[in-house]
């Protein structure tokens, strides 16, 4: 992935082949941040492709991360997919039972694939992506606060 000029490691510039990396900021992002990124915009109509549904899906593991896969236990997903106006579909896949969350993740996927993929990638994904980051940092931050450091004395021979 190529060096990029903001603060997040995973906010793909505007275009087709970074679907993955700003559905993926979508989904993982607080449901409160991305309805409050979005307030402030003039949002198209939709049409529902896939109405917003809750289910459940397996997750998988694998011990180290490179044995054999196993069966986690399961999660709760919700997705959809609408069309806007100007023909774009857009989908999303979110954790937990938020279906409003889910609706608004689509939404910008379907907004980043026509001409104002720039003003949400300023205004949407830019500021979830500033705020994973410092989440992360946080994180990084409480558990550095708890790591023990241990050494060993060498006594001298006397």
């Amino acid at each position: 992935m190529p060096d990029f000029a903001f603060p997040h490691r995973d906010l793909p510039p505007t275009g087709q082949g970074d679907r993955p990396q700003w559905m993926g900021l979508l989904a993982k992002a607080r449901p409160e941040r991305l309805a409050a990124a979005l307030a402030g915009l003039d949002l198209p109509a939709h049409d529902w492709a896939r109405a917003p549904e809750t289910g459940a899906v397996m997750v998988r593991g694998r011990m180290g991360g490179s044995g054999a896969p196993f069966n986690l236990g399961e999660m709760t997903v919700t997705r959809c997919a609408l069309r806007i106006a100007s023909g774009e579909i857009g989908h999303a896949y979110v954790q937990g039972r938020d279906k409003a969350h889910a609706t608004r993740a689509a939404l910008v996927d379907a907004l980043m694939q026509g001409p104002r993929a720039a003003e949400l990638r300023a205004a949407v994904l830019e500021p979830l992506a500033a705020a994973a980051a410092a989440d992360r940092a946080a994180r990084a931050g409480k558990a550095a606060a708890t790591k023990v450091d241990f050494f060993t004395m060498v006594r001298g021979e006397d």
